[in-house]
């Protein structure tokens, strides 16, 4: 499988006019291992350049490191990142709830990365205990209705006083329609779930006379660039350690991974798959549902 993913300019002098492959510039450089860190998106792409190394009888191993805050690849007890993602939502989380507990008909509506797996909102709320619902991709909900979303919040807030709610960037999409677009990965453009909720939580709120003091947070990027943990940096240093001696082994076409506390060599084409998601049926999500209160589902 040719990888054309380099095409040089057409006009530039001493450049060739016919496309540049990345194998031609790996080899160019003499590189024979090739370490693929990140998530699901980058080790398909790493599959590629090691299909077409072994067509070549290129002498490169191709070695992934699973780095995906979502923590959504399988076969593997979780990818670098997932942890330090948990532990700061955790503080966007309590900054929600004082802002909702500081005003009248207060909601603090936070949105999570999680396009199609919750992990990160069900951590957070575990460990929080200061949410009382949460939203996630792997659970359709209503929006309208007695039973409804909009409606259980507002019976929240009108009892209680206020309300903080998670969202998962990925959930709710049923509601939003897909426009198709796809962004530079190939993944496909997410309607923004959080403004959309802000603005249906709004209205319904109006409507109905209630007071509402809606505070939103949208902490990714603050998410994305903090500092690792310890935890995350010391299991990182042994998924890099454990790639160096896949590599250093003539080993190729493997992503390292910790499973069931064992590190292991997974084939990419495996850890690709398929998708681990939250499974409604299973402890996390009931704890979740233990932990918030709400609802089994808004229908």
């Amino acid at each position: 499988m040719d990888v054309n993913l380099v095409p040089a300019r057409d006009n530039e002098p001493g450049l060739p006019s016919h496309p540049r492959m990345h194998g031609d510039r790996l080899q160019e450089l003499d590189v024979n291992i090739l370490f693929v860190i990140g998530g699901d998106g980058s080790q398909r792409g790493a599959i590629d350049i090691e299909k077409e190394a072994r067509r070549r009888g290129a002498k490169l191993a191709v070695v992934g490191v699973p780095k995906t805050i979502d923590n959504d690849m399988i076969y593997m007890d979780k990818s670098f990142g997932y942890e330090t993602a948990a532990a700061e939502a955790v503080e966007a989380v309590h900054a929600a709830h004082t802002e909702a507990r500081s005003a009248r008909g207060g909601i603090g509506l936070v949105k999570l990365m999680g396009r199609h797996s919750g992990f990160i909102a069900c951590a957070a709320t575990i460990a929080s205990g200061e949410v009382n619902a949460v939203l996630i991709p792997e659970v359709p909900f209503a929006l309208e209705g007695p039973h409804g979303f909009l409606e259980v919040i507002r019976q929240r807030v009108v009892t209680r006083g206020h309300a903080v709610v998670i969202t998962a960037e990925g959930a709710g999409q049923e509601h939003l329609g897909s426009s198709g677009e796809t962004d530079a990965s190939g993944n496909l453009r997410l309607g923004d779930i959080g403004h959309f909720l802000k603005e249906k939580l709004t209205a319904h709120f109006k409507n109905c006379g209630t007071a509402l003091t809606l505070k939103y947070i949208d902490p990714s990027y603050m998410i994305r660039s903090v500092p690792a943990m310890p935890q995350d940096r010391i299991y990182c240093m042994r998924l890099g350690q454990a790639a160096v001696h896949a590599g250093m082994a003539g080993k190729t076409g493997l992503i390292v991974a910790r499973w069931h506390q064992v590190y292991v060599h997974v084939p990419i084409s495996v850890a690709t798959s398929a998708r681990r998601t939250v499974d409604p049926r299973q402890d996390i999500w009931l704890s979740v549902l233990e932990s918030t209160g709400q609802p089994p589902r808004y229908y």
